[in-house]
């Protein structure tokens, strides 16, 4: 990783009017960037503090006066000629009429369509943030299959949304509990990926989650639906963005009994800085979707308790 490239910090906004649109605008110029839309904003100045240099762009570029609202993430990525830091804000409250005071174009966009916007790849993260979920529940192996489903029950019923279906060891009994766990939670508002098994998956009719020796040998998605992948390096994790994973699993982040080579964040952020791609940190407890964020995660992927 080259080290001598040029550090940039730059803080931009996410602005949501009253339907809940987003205000994207769209770069102009000659850089290699211009045509992409992004979130507003713009770097900071010597002796600004994030507030402030939000506060004036979005002035000097918008028009608006804005009030600062709380972080919502920071997403590390390196790009040919600089390494730059985007400090994502939202913008809680505002006066003024938003128009592009530098002949940049604006347009407001609901959060279920900013996939069909082309953005940087700092901005892609972002993206995943305001539409996805912060946690990534992974099943154990069951130990008992009344209480291994109300082990997900409880989590369904303490919001998480996204599930990987694992069994570590899994029996000749693993494919028809599959069955009778989404004819359960048929009703819930889940999305399912099962690990490892594309045509179990296929016939299910859900994602797929790769182990990264899966990674290798292919060149196009295995499945139609939802599809991710667990990376351990760069390499894998740009294999994974080519195939057209929709996120991936890195880590584990923390050092513990069971990963005393843990990445540590500073590992995690050098990962974050190759890939466009949404990365949920792995081997955290829930409540680090905070940290998380902070590191350029998406949010936590963590493990069901064995039941």
């Amino acid at each position: 990783m080259p080290e001598s490239l040029r550090s940039i910090h730059v803080v931009a906004a996410v602005i949501a009017d009253r339907r809940g649109r987003i205000l994207l605008t769209r770069r102009t110029g000659k850089s290699d960037l211009a045509g992409l839309w992004e979130f507003p904003g713009g770097k900071l100045e010597p002796g600004e503090t994030s507030e402030q240099a939000l506060v004036r762009e979005l002035r000097e570029e918008l028009g608006i006066e804005a009030e600062v609202g709380p972080l919502l993430m920071e997403v590390p990525q390196q790009y040919p000629d600089k390494r730059l830091r985007l400090e994502v804000r939202r913008v809680s409250a505002w006066s003024g009429h938003a128009r592009g005071r530098e002949g940049q174009p604006l347009t407001w966009v609901l959060p279920e369509r900013l996939p069909r916007y082309s953005m940087p790849p700092a901005d892609q993260p972002v993206v995943a943030l305001l539409r996805d979920p912060d946690r990534y529940l992974v099943t154990s192996a069951p130990d008992g299959e009344q209480a291994w489903l109300g082990g997900l029950e409880q989590a369904i019923e303490d919001g998480v949304s996204l599930v990987q279906l694992r069994a570590p060891g899994r029996d000749a009994a693993w494919p028809a509990l599959l069955r009778s766990t989404l004819r359960r939670f048929a009703r819930r508002k889940v999305r399912w990926l099962l690990g490892g098994d594309a045509g179990l998956a296929a016939e299910l009719g859900i994602g797929l989650h790769l182990e990264p020796a899966q990674l290798r040998g292919l060149d196009a998605r295995p499945v139609p639906g939802l599809l991710a992948a667990s990376c351990e390096d760069a390499g894998q994790l740009r294999a994974a963005q080519a195939l057209g994973c929709d996120f991936a699993v890195v880590g584990p982040v923390q050092a513990g009994p069971a990963a005393p080579d843990a990445l540590g964040w500073r590992g995690f952020e050098r990962l974050r800085e190759q890939v466009a791609l949404p990365l949920y940190a792995s081997g955290l407890d829930v409540d680090a979707v905070a940290e998380a964020r902070r590191h350029g995660a998406q949010g936590v992927a963590t493990i069901q308790p064995a039941g």
